[in-house]
């Protein structure tokens, strides 16, 4: 994922710039660049492959001065080469770093090119460089021509921008991607995580949507909203740092992974969501040509990860229209597959470097399908390496072994591909803008779930003793289900197991007694009133029942046997997403009564890399 980082200090910043660019790596990237202003004029030095390359770069020809930009590319537009990585100029006008994906870009091309700009690469970005540069040729400021710019951009960006015809000045952007300014003494900085920063400041502004902001000279700040209204952000103290490696002041990896999900969830959308769709560029420059020809998907995953596809199915199915199948990846390379033209093969693994999942990807090579996407949490993993496409779930580094962040954020990844497949497939339509304009709100509407901390530890209890559960879920929530199931015998050791509600009859009713705990989970959808049937049907024979259903579900809890704790409303199609995380938290809080290794569960390890 692209990362920003710009200063404007009474010192060399090449240093800052560099260090920024150092801390950003964990974000995944292709191609690194910088560019500084000294002596009047933009200097620049760009290079495929890791900042260490750019370092090399900058030993050799150093870019002293006192105000510059810098930026870590994942490509989207054009492959990983110089001409293609940030910062990309204008002539000697104009120089623009960018994170996120500008949808109308080729219009605006056809537009500079009629109007004698040449361009150097393959990027979106360009489009800004050259285009700021016709306003500033008509002796419009600085500020005031990224204005004027930004309003014909459509998508999702951050910018930082800076020219030498106003020296000691960067201006910022935020629409749709987020950037900070981080507060110097007598300098100001700005990025697009403030981890970029902390060599140099503990103080951040973070910027709203639709914020321009100024740095210049003496540190000063200068904020205007998206209505140009001149505005204070307040100055946050960043309390702590990347405390990967740190539980900080949770009890374990698993719960402090499991709170971060909001963030994971934000940095997996950032910058891949347009207003009203999401841009295929987002999975890579091939990925256009690649959906265009997709007629069906082939998933193929492990544990978590396969739970994740089994969700996945049931949304591209509905929303973009295209046949799905989901598979075991140990399974998968030991049988003969027939692949249908036009299949799309996609891979789901946390670290990358799943044996399984790895091998079976190796096997599909040579058997017709029109390409392979990998949906990785890891850049430069072997699974990305060796799929045509990949987009990262950026969920950060995952201790624990029992995947929490890591699912979620694959989840948020597959309905991308779904609402891109879809924009691709199908008419767009109304439900698709009202699924991004979902996932936009869906970090708040996590965090008021995981407020529910509580009421779920205090639940826990009723499993202190028992040693059988049983999970039930229907539609897109019995993967959902089996997820739950898996979570809890993976670190509580309680065998537990995962059904579709409507097989209750078919045969777990058998087990269904006052010992067996049923866990459901209950969204307001098309197959509550079928799943209230199937409730009843545990009721009946005696069993206990933990619902957690949304808040406007009317399921009777006046009764000792059933107990029902309320989730805030969410769309449908995102509903699986957010009745994951309560299911994490009882997991865990059982786990803890239970006196097991939450993080380090026996017998299990966090990458799979054997078969």
């Amino acid at each position: 994922m692209c990362g920003i980082i710009a200063a404007v200090a009474q010192r060399n910043v090449q240093g800052i710039l560099l260090e920024g660019l150092k801390r950003l790596e964990y974000r995944g990237y292709d191609s690194a660049g910088m560019t500084v202003l000294h002596e009047g004029a933009l200097t620049r030095h760009r290079a495929v492959g890791k900042v260490a390359a750019l370092a090399d770069c900058l030993e050799g020809a150093p870019l002293p001065g006192t105000a510059g930009i810098a930026h870590t590319r994942w490509a989207t537009h054009g492959k990983p080469t110089e001409a293609n990585a940030h910062p990309h100029h204008s002539g000697d006008t104009v120089a623009v770093v960018h994170n996120g994906i500008i949808e109308n870009f080729e219009a605006l091309k056809r537009e500079l090119e009629a109007g004698g700009h040449t361009f150097t690469s393959q990027t979106d970005t360009e489009v800004i460089a050259h285009r700021l540069a016709d306003v500033l040729a008509g002796g419009v400021g600085l500020f005031d021509a990224v204005k004027q710019t930004v309003d014909t951009l459509g998508g999702a960006y951050a910018l930082g921008v800076m020219s030498p015809q106003e020296p000691g000045i960067v201006v910022g952007v935020r629409q749709g991607s987020p950037l900070v300014v981080g507060v110097g003494i007598d300098e100001a900085f700005l990025a697009s995580d403030p981890l970029a920063l902390l060599q140099v400041t503990d103080r951040f502004i973070y910027l709203e949507e639709g914020d321009m902001v100024e740095l210049g000279a003496g540190g000063s700040v200068h904020i205007v909203d998206r209505d140009g209204r001149a505005v204070e952000r307040p100055v946050r103290i960043f309390e702590y740092a990347d405390g990967v490696a740190s539980k900080g002041d949770y009890r374990h990896f698993m719960l402090k992974e499991i709170f971060e999900q909001p963030k994971v969830i934000s940095a997996a959308l950032e910058g891949r969501l347009g207003e009203h769709s999401v841009p295929a560029e987002s999975f890579g420059p091939e990925a256009p040509a690649l959906f265009a020809q997709t007629r069906q998907i082939q998933i193929i995953a492990c544990g978590t990860s396969y739970h994740a596809g089994l969700v996945a199915r049931y949304w591209l199915e509905r929303y973009a229209g295209v046949p799905v199948q989901v598979e075991v990846a140990s399974e998968f390379r030991y049988r003969h597959p027939v692949v249908a033209e036009g299949t799309l093969f996609v891979t789901l693994s946390q670290s990358g470097e799943t044996a399984d999942t790895l091998a079976a990807l190796r096997f599909a090579k040579g058997l017709g399908y029109v390409g392979s996407l990998a949906i990785c949490n890891v850049p430069g993993s072997s699974l990305v390496r060796e799929s045509d496409i990949a987009l990262m779930t950026h969920a950060g580094p995952e201790i624990g072994v029992a995947s929490t962040k890591a699912f979620t954020t694959q989840l948020v990844a597959l309905m991308l591909l779904t609402l891109s497949l879809g924009k691709c497939k199908t008419t767009p339509n109304g439900e698709h803008a009202e699924i991004v304009a979902a996932l936009k709100t869906l970090p708040a509407i996590c965090r008021q779930v995981l407020a529910l901390d509580g009421e779920i530890e205090a639940l826990s209890q009723a499993f202190a003793e028992k040693h059988h559960a049983l999970f039930l879920g229907r539609g897109a929530h019995f993967p959902i289900a089996l997820e739950g199931a898996l979570k809890l015998k993976e670190i509580s050791y309680i065998h537990a197991e995962g059904y579709p509600a409507g097989e209750l009859k078919h045969g777990p009713l058998a087990l269904v007694d006052s010992e067996m705990p049923v866990i459901s989970v209950a969204p307001n959808d098309d197959l509550l009133e079928k799943l209230k049937s199937n409730l009843q049907e545990v009721r009946a024979r005696g069993g206990q029942l933990f619902v957690f259903a949304d808040e406007s579900v009317g399921i009777d809890d006046s009764e000792d046997d059933v107990t029902v704790l309320h989730l805030p409303r969410v769309h449908e199609a995102l509903a699986p997403l957010l009745y994951t995380l309560p299911l994490q938290l009882l997991s865990y809080h059982v786990a803890v009564l239970k006196g097991t290794d939450v993080d380090q569960p026996r017998n299990l390890a966090k990458s799979v890399t054997v078969e």
